[in-house]
C-alpha cells in the first residue's frame, strides 16, 4: 500500500468520523437541549432510542440469516426476503385459524420457513455452488413467484398479527413521570418491543456459539474457506451446508414472525426487508456476525433518529441517509466494516 492510498484512506475515516460526530451531537443538541426534565425532549428521546433498538433488534435476526448465507456459504439468495414475508404470513394464518398458541405460531412459522429454504437450497442452489451470478439469477425468479403466490393467496390487505395478553399493553419504565394534569403518568414503552429486543440477543448469542464453539460451526467455516479439503476429511458437506441454510432461513422467518406484530405485513415487504438485509451486511461486511449486529443498529438508529430530530424540511429525505451509510462506509472500507478481502 503506498503513501497516497493510505492518506486517501486516512481522509476518508476521518471524514466519515466527522459526519458520525456531527450527526450524534445534532441529535443530542435537539434531544437534551430543552432540558432534561420531564418536559424536556429526553422523554422522546428515550422512545425513539428504543424505538431504533427494536428495529436494530429485528433488522439483526433477519441479517444474521442473511450473513450466514451469504456471507459464509457464499450463496446468493436473493429470495431471502421472501422468506421473511412467508414467515409473518405463516404466523398471521396459525393466528388467524387458531391452530395454536401465538408463541408455538412463532415456532412453527420458523421452523416452516427453514424447512422451505432447505428444501429450495436443494432444489436449486446445491448444484450451482461457487456460481454466484447463477444463483442470484435464480433466486431473483424464485423472489417474484413466492412473491406473486403469497399475493394470489393472502391478497393485497395490510395484516398484522395480534401479541399474546401477556405481551399487550405498555411497560412502565417508572422514570419522567408526570403527577399532574390529564397526561399524568410515567415514560411507557410497549412491552412486545423488548421481546423482540431479546429475541435479537438470544439469536446472537446462539450464532456465536454455534458457529465458534461447535463441529457443526467449524465445518461451516472451513467449508468456506476450503471445502475439497473438508471432504477429503470425510466431511458430508453438503449436509452441512443444507443445516447452515435451514438455519439461515429460519431466521428470515423468525424475523417475520415477530415483525408482524408491530410492523405490517403486505406485498413489497419482501423487497423491502431483502434491501435492508444487503445493507447491513454490506456495512458490516460479509461473515461478521458482529459487522452484522453493529451495520443493524447503525440502520436502526438512522431510520429513527432522522424523521425525528432532521429538520422539517428535510424529514421526507431521511431514506437518503440509508444509502449516504453504505456510500461512506464503503469508500473507507470496501469490504464492510468487519470484512476482509476474499
Amino acid at each position: 500500500m503506498t503513501w497516497r492510498v493510505r492518506i486517501a484512506d486516512s481522509a476518508g475515516a476521518a471524514a466519515g468520523l466527522l459526519v458520525l460526530a456531527f450527526a450524534l451531537a445534532w441529535v443530542g443538541y435537539k434531544a437534551f437541549g430543552a432540558g432534561f426534565g420531564v418536559n424536556g425532549g429526553v422523554p422522546d428521546w428515550i422512545r425513539v432510542t428504543l424505538s431504533g433498538l427494536t428495529l436494530a433488534g429485528l433488522y439483526f435476526v433477519i441479517a444474521s440469516g442473511f450473513t450466514l448465507i451469504f456471507g459464509l456459504m457464499r450463496v446468493v439468495n436473493m429470495a431471502h426476503g421472501s422468506l421473511y414475508l412467508l414467515g409473518a404470513y405463516a404466523a398471521f394464518e396459525f393466528q388467524q385459524h387458531q391452530f395454536v398458541s401465538w408463541g408455538w405460531g412463532v415456532v412453527l412459522s420458523t421452523l416452516l420457513v427453514g424447512f422451505f429454504g432447505a428444501v429450495m437450497h436443494q432444489l436449486f442452489l446445491r448444484w450451482n455452488q461457487g456460481q454466484e451470478l447463477r444463483q442470484a439469477l435464480i433466486t431473483i425468479a424464485l423472489a417474484f413467484i413466492f412473491g406473486d403466490q403469497m399475493l394470489a393467496y393472502f391478497g393485497g390487505a395490510q395484516h398484522y398479527v395480534r401479541p399474546p395478553d401477556a405481551l399487550e399493553g405498555n411497560a412502565d419504565l417508572g422514570i419522567f413521570c408526570n403527577t399532574g394534569g390529564i397526561f399524568a403518568g410515567c415514560l411507557t414503552f410497549p412491552w412486545f418491543r423488548f421481546v423482540a429486543i431479546g429475541a435479537a440477543v438470544v439469536v446472537a448469542l446462539g450464532l456465536v456459539v454455534v458457529l465458534k464453539k461447535t463441529r457443526f460451526g467449524m465445518i461451516v467455516r472451513g467449508g468456506v474457506d476450503d471445502g475439497a479439503m473438508v471432504s477429503a476429511l470425510g466431511v458430508n458437506i453438503q449436509a452441512a451446508n443444507a443445516l447452515a441454510f435451514f438455519i439461515g432461513s429460519a431466521l428470515a422467518g423468525l424475523g417475520g414472525a415477530l415483525a408482524g406484530v408491530f410492523l405490517v405485513i403486505a406485498p413489497g415487504e419482501d423487497a423491502d426487508f431483502l434491501l435492508k438485509a444487503l445493507v447491513v451486511v454490506i456495512v458490516g461486511g460479509m461473515g461478521s456476525l458482529g459487522g452484522a449486529a453493529l451495520g443493524a443498529l447503525a440502520l436502526g438508529m438512522i431510520e429513527t433518529w432522522a424523521p425525528q430530530y432532521l429538520p422539517g424540511a428535510w424529514s421526507n429525505y431521511s431514506i437518503l441517509l440509508t444509502f449516504l451509510l453504505l456510500v461512506f462506509v464503503l469508500s473507507v472500507r470496501p469490504f464492510g466494516l468487519f470484512g476482509r478481502a476474499t
